[in-house]
């Protein structure tokens, strides 16, 4: 993430973005149960709304120095933060009741990453747990914030069908002026 992009995603504005917005918006009408995987937390302005919402939050980071901070801020409470990358998590296959990334999916470097992604997800999850979770639409102002960072901007129009190729169902995406958000289910085992 370049200088600007972190201090962004650090701040007091986008932490008031996350809880009134986009988690809002992102998670209506969403059960994620009771243990809960969040991928990409970055500095952890949405872990800290979804650790309300939780018994038992898992935070899979792939930088290093933001898990570090993390697992620190958060020491002694029901969030345990992962350094790895999310594509291949050493977590054990069926743990997660749901798992949800907000606003992250564009620093994934590349469609088949952001899919091995979501396979990874659904490994992860239950039978019958619940991917959901949220990103920025592409745009000129979203490029502009990204300028020197990864940004793989995903597709809405695409998203459902590569959900549904790594084995989701129940797939639902949608869009509003600035986001689009999505919903999947790993198939129950009699599926």
């Amino acid at each position: 993430m370049n200088e600007k992009h972190l201090t962004l995603c650090s701040s007091a504005e986008w932490a008031e973005t996350v809880e009134r917005w986009i988690i809002p918006w992102a998670l209506e009408s969403v059960d994620l149960g009771d243990d809960v995987l969040e991928v990409g937390p970055g500095p952890g302005l949405t872990t800290d709304v979804l650790r309300a919402r939780a018994q038992r939050l898992t935070a899979v980071e792939a930088d290093p120095e933001l898990a570090a901070n993390l697992t620190a801020r958060l020491a002694d409470s029901n969030v345990t933060v992962v350094s790895a990358d999310a594509t291949a998590a050493p977590l054990p296959d069926g743990r997660f009741s749901g798992a949800v990334c907000l606003t992250m999916l564009h620093h994934v470097p590349s469609a088949a990453q952001q899919d091995a992604l979501f396979a990874e997800v659904c490994r992860l999850l239950v039978p019958g747990g619940l991917f959901a979770g949220s990103d920025s639409l592409d745009s000129p102002e979203f490029r502009d914030l990204h300028e020197g960072d990864v940004c793989v901007p995903v597709d809405p129009g695409g998203l459902a069908g590569r959900l549904r190729a790594v084995g989701y169902i129940d797939v639902h995406v949608d869009t509003n002026e600035y986001a689009l958000r999505f919903r999947g289910r790993k198939p129950p085992r009699d599926y």
